[in-house]
């Protein structure tokens, strides 16, 4: 997966888009991703704005290293990069570019244009550089009063690790019998990445540093947990974040692009039946596994009163977690064994995987017991009503969808499983008619929560005590540790042009990361090109795109 911003030296001329497409016209009349009307071209170099990441066109030239087939390029662009079926009844469908974001001379979301026309755009003077990543273009002379625009979908495909986001525009079609269907186009991927077992272990450690204090200063102080209410509604940080990080990413979305429906999947787990490893009914759902017996008694008659992974049999058993706790295993009852002394010693807090690696065999027994983790389904379940909830204040019309129907359209058009496919199968389609979806793109922004940084005011060693002070502010000099920045260093060993991530220092003398490694610059030689927003932002390609007939459009 290549991250952005790369770590290599850059030119003003070279946007974060595929770097093989052709240079396009940027007025063909008729096209749906028409962006410009044939308006006069600006005056170079206006709209700067130097604390919102605003980069000017100056340096930006015309890149027509292609200038034979520019004719055919247009016309590429014109019927959408050849992605829809509107000359050829037999097109099967294909992988083109990622759209990029189009932004009217008052801020407001126009339709987005192919990547070979916005850098047509930036080299005429007519458009600037918005926003990096997301990459977002800003035109000079036209407003959203002046320009067509049509909606688009927004399909989002909700998990408990990794969200799936997905703009899509749909249109009708007439087949060779005359009949119309309905086609999809995907104009634009994002993978959320969340980040809640972070913040789980973020919380236990917490709690163990106010234990600790606790037991040292107020030994004798009542607990306050039942003191404390809850709020209606109210979610575990871990839990919380899924749907507040899925909320903000629509939301920017919607702010970069003409949405005008959300589409949504709603799915709920049956973590019972899951338990059980099959269907359930009836009385069954008022029973769990332990009912009429305790664990150990359970456990005893499960293993035949003998350890688990050496048989010993008449000495001491030890009730031993197959994930151990340290490692994110659960009390669940598929998760314990009985183990003697000297196994539970020796396996201690190593995955049973790692213990029983010379023994296959035993190990295969011990795993036919354990059954899939719940973790992730239980999220779900608890998330999936504020998630819908919370996407209602987009203001936009908002349709939930089954599971079913998404793995439906899935299968029906003869896609691979991420999250972003499953994002653009979200939503009814008719298969009978003859709906298909026609268009992917060939690579997915790769979005994932890294947080602000850390609230301790000291850095603990790793029993808890203090080991130093933090500073009190996170900004030097105009920057702050996580921004996008662009370097010129004169002269050294790392002379030249790099963009990267800057982490910042008192003295002034920030650390910039690259591909090579970390360079120290100054901040009198940085340029700041996007502040840090709590996200990192990378690319990679759409593991799905051998199941479409096209190939990748260069």
């Amino acid at each position: 997966m290549t991250t952005f911003p790369v770590g290599e030296q850059t030119h003003l001329a070279v946007l974060p888009q595929q770097p093989a497409l052709e240079s396009v016209g940027a007025d063909t009349p008729g096209s749906r991703d028409e962006t410009a009307h044939g308006h006069p071209a600006a005056v170079r170099g206006t709209g700067r704005e130097h604390e919102r990441g605003e980069t000017g066109g100056l340096g930006t030239g015309v890149r027509r290293r292609h200038a034979e087939t520019v004719a055919p390029a247009a016309e590429a662009a014109e019927n959408g990069s050849g992605d829809a079926p509107a000359h050829d009844q037999s097109h099967a469908g294909g992988v083109g570019a990622g759209r990029v974001f189009v932004l009217s001379k008052d801020g407001r979301p126009l339709m987005p244009c192919h990547p070979a026309r916005a850098r047509e755009l930036l080299g005429k003077g007519r458009a600037l550089i918005a926003r990096q990543a997301p990459f977002a273009i800003r035109l000079k002379d036209r407003t959203l009063a002046e320009s067509e625009v049509d909606g688009l979908c927004l399909r989002i495909d909700p998990g408990s690790r990794g969200t799936g986001l997905a703009l899509t525009d749909e249109k009708s079609q007439i087949d060779a019998r005359g009949q119309s269907f309905t086609v999809r186009r995907g104009l634009v991927s994002v993978e959320l990445r969340h980040r809640g077992e972070q913040i789980r272990l973020c919380m236990r450690q917490r709690a163990g540093y106010r234990r600790r204090r606790r037991s040292a200063n107020h030994r004798y102080r009542a607990p306050r947990q039942d003191n404390r209410s809850r709020p209606a509604g109210w979610l575990p940080p871990s839990l919380r974040h899924r749907v507040d990080t899925t909320c903000a990413l629509a939301s920017r979305l919607c702010r970069y692009a003409p949405v005008t429906e959300v589409h949504v999947e709603s799915a709920a787990f049956d973590v019972h039946a899951m338990s059980a490893g099959r269907p359930l009914s009836d009385v069954e759902y008022q029973r769990g596994t332990l009912a009429g017996i305790e664990a150990r008694s359970y456990l005893r008659s499960r293993w035949e009163n003998a350890c688990a992974y050496c048989d010993a049999t008449g000495v001491p058993l030890n009730i031993e977690h197959l994930t151990p706790r340290s490692r994110g295993g659960s009390n669940r009852i598929t998760n314990l064994v009985l183990a003697c002394v000297p196994c539970n010693r020796a396996k201690g807090s190593m995955p049973v995987e790692g213990f029983l690696a010379d023994r296959p065999d035993r190990l295969a027994k011990i795993l036919r017991q354990a059954r899939a983790p719940l973790g992730d389904a239980a999220a779900m379940n608890a998330t999936r009503r504020q998630l819908l909830e919370s996407l209602g204040i987009l203001g936009r019309p908002l349709n939930a969808w089954s599971g079913a129907q998404t793995q439906w359209n899935r299968h029906a058009t003869g896609l691979g499983k991420t999250h972003t496919v499953d994002a653009l199968c979200v939503g009814g389609m008719d298969h009978e008619r003859g709906d298909a979806i026609v268009r992917i793109p060939a690579r997915v922004l790769v979005v994932s929560a890294t947080g602000r940084g850390s609230y301790a005011r000291t850095t603990p060693d790793r029993f808890g005590f203090p080991r130093l002070r933090r500073a009190r502010v996170k900004r030097h000099f105009g920057f702050a540790s996580g921004d996008l920045v662009r370097a010129v260093v004169p002269a050294g060993k790392w002379a030249g042009v790099w963009t990267g991530r800057v982490s910042v220092r008192a003295t002034g003398r920030h650390s910039l990361t690259v591909r090579e490694g970390r360079i120290d610059v100054s901040h009198r030689n940085l340029r700041l090109l996007q502040r840090a927003d709590g996200y990192g932002y990378a690319f990679r390609s759409e593991g799905a795109r051998e199941h479409l007939g096209k190939p990748v459009e260069p």
